[in-house]
């Protein structure tokens, strides 16, 4: 029987980890429970699934993302400035602070608070590794085919 290699409509169980190029985990799985996902299914995202077509149970791999293949560029758009007065006297500001805030479409935008003044909040709504590579360490567990019915 032919070795199943993960392609399109394959389940994936692997054990992986992210990195930044300093070697600083950013996420990782391999001490605890696979992840088991579906080819396709947004769980990867698309540029981290392409690069583990053609591997099978039983390969490693490392793959170093630039960051438009993984969580994109820093968007300067994306930092922005709020009035201090839009948070009440009694929220604690503080750099590095993730705030949640309420979007267009009524869910809500994590941003950064970058720096702040007795006048104006910064806030940094881009992605927390925005502007960053990724060295993505793979080790594939098991791929089967999903069966419809």
């Amino acid at each position: 029987m032919a070795e199943l290699v993960i392609g399109e409509g394959m389940r994936v169980s692997l054990h992986f980890s992210l990195k930044l190029e300093s070697g600083e985990v950013v996420d990782s799985n391999f001490e605890g429970d696979a992840a088991t996902f579906i080819v396709g299914d947004g769980n990867l995202l698309p540029e981290f699934e392409k690069k583990l077509f053609g591997l099978s149970a039983g390969n490693s791999a490392t793959y170093t993302m630039p960051p438009e293949s993984a969580f994109g560029q820093l968007n300067p758009n994306n930092i922005q400035s709020v009035r201090r007065d839009a948070f009440t006297d009694e929220f604690e500001l503080s750099v590095g602070l993730v705030v949640s805030f309420a979007d267009a479409a009524g869910g809500e935008t994590p941003g950064v608070i970058r720096a702040f003044d007795a006048k104006d909040v910064t806030i940094d709504f881009n992605h927390p590794l925005a502007g960053q590579s990724i060295v993505f360490d793979v080790k594939v567990l098991s791929v089967t085919p999903v069966v419809t019915h």
